[in-house]
């Protein structure tokens, strides 16, 4: 395998002092933050190979210290700069105009700061993926949210990407598995080369060593010409196994060779080629489990080992899912004439309650849907069929079940017992009152009372 590839750090100075939430959001977004008390004498060592963006949190500063700033930002005008103003300012302080047009932009947080982070990032000319945009076409988002879960998998991305080892990516059925590595790719040194996934899943057994690793002419019946398998064809570039569990024995060994030695042999041949790829896996599976009943080399489980990132499920990231709703929405809303463009009170309740067993795909499944059946111009919960019985509905239905089974359980005790209070009393660990009241509220009549 190729050696670790250094990718250039982006660092942001920042004239102020942001809270600990904004802190973890540019440090889960790759940037390395330095925080400066602006003053008369004020130096900062710029370091050539950062890529540097400026931002002035005037939430933090007075006045006399944001006229200390202006010297400064006419030294090094090349740098980009970003202005923070407090959230329902309305119009800025006249004392801020100077400071305020050599900014690029302006940002109200706490509320702005995604499209803070999203200015910064296109301030560093293209160099990292934009984590938040569509890196797939289908119209599933790479990392759109706010929740600590999605901070942690963010910043994981960035200490991941730069190293040339695997990554297992693990995660239920629609957490963006593939999405995580798309991102883990682009963040790399080997970002502009080839990027190619592979549902292990989805290939018939028999093919799987030909489509993975190629086969020469008349290898088997059918074999009319040589096939250049996915791994020399990332060659230089990342392969995306998805259901990696699923490879056959065969293909497992194979793996284990290109990962190992860097060489694979095409079906039909006995001649080595040297492959220079990365190899990024993932599973909704315990391979772990898979490995203990033999259906998975333990060998090759702790070659793909190394780095593990887990995807947290859509019901563990809170008010992530409205953010998601939002995002879907306005997507549809670009390619497609509809009258839908919010989410009424009611859907918001529904999706935050909602379990989400399909995870960001059946939300943005839900979403298109809604869009579309949509009378009006707010999603209701319905729309995105949602929608639950009332509460007392719901209420009288569970107690009605609820008195079911107490009745049922009831009336078998006192069968086995011969209807004798006493030994019925003792087997369901409760009073003798309790068998007599429980007996008339569902009208039970006892040998002894007839």
């Amino acid at each position: 395998m190729a050696a670790s590839l250094e990718i250039p750090s982006r660092c942001v100075i920042w004239f102020g002092q942001p809270p600990a939430a904004e802190r973890g959001a540019l440090a889960a977004a790759g940037w390395q933050l330095r925080c400066v008390s602006p003053a008369p004498a004020m130096a900062i060592g710029l370091r050539g190979r950062d890529h540097l963006v400026a931002v002035v949190d005037l939430r933090h500063l007075d006045a006399e210290a944001a006229q200390l700033l202006l010297p400064w930002i006419e030294k090094h005008h090349h740098l980009p700069w970003l202005a923070v103003l407090p959230a329902g300012l309305g119009s800025p302080p006249p004392a801020w105009g100077a400071l305020l047009r050599a900014c690029q932009d302006q940002f109200s947080l706490p509320m702005e700061l995604p499209d803070l982070l999203s200015a910064m990032q296109r301030q560093c000319d293209g160099d990292d993926v934009p984590l938040a945009a569509n890196h797939n076409g289908g119209g599933l988002p790479a990392l759109i949210g706010n929740s600590a879960p999605l901070l942690a998998v963010r910043a994981a991305l960035h200490k991941f990407a730069p190293v040339e080892l695997p990554v297992l990516v693990t995660g239920e059925t629609g957490t963006g598995k593939e999405l995580a590595a798309q991102a883990l790719h682009a963040l790399s040194g080997r970002a502009g080369k080839p990027f190619l996934a592979v549902n292990c899943g989805a290939i018939p057994a028999n093919l799987v060593q030909s489509e993975l690793f190629g086969h020469e002419r008349g290898a088997f019946t059918g074999a009319s010409q040589r096939r250049i398998g996915l791994f020399e064809a990332a060659h230089g570039g990342t392969v995306f196994l998805d259901e990696v569990g699923d490879l056959p024995a065969d293909a497992q060994t194979s793996l284990l060779r290109v990962l190992q030695e860097g060489t694979l042999e095409r079906v039909g041949s006995n001649q080595p080629l040297r492959v220079d790829v990365r190899v990024l896996a993932a599973t909704h599976v315990e391979l772990e489990q898979a490995v203990a009943h033999g259906r998975f080399r333990r060998d090759l489980y702790y070659r793909l080992n190394v780095l593990r990132l887990p995807m947290p499920s859509l019901r563990e990231r809170g008010a992530d899912v409205l953010l998601l709703a939002e995002h879907f929405l306005r997507a549809f809303r670009q390619r497609h004439a509809g009258r839908a463009r919010g989410f009424d009170p009611g859907a918001h309740e529904a999706m935050r309650g909602f379990d989400w067993p399909g995870n960001v795909r059946e939300l943005l499944n839900r979403v298109q849907r809604a869009a579309i059946v949509a009378e009006g111009e707010l999603i209701s919960a319905a729309d995105l069929d949602l929608a639950e019985p009332d509460a007392p509905a719901r209420r009288a239905l569970l107690q009605d079940a609820r008195g079911q089974v107490e009745r049922d359980v009831l009336l078998q005790a006192l069968r086995q017992h011969g209807y004798n209070v006493s030994a019925c009393a003792r087997h369901m660990q409760i009073s003798r009152v309790t068998v007599y009241r429980l007996c008339r509220k569902h009208h039970l009549e006892l040998p002894a009372q007839r």
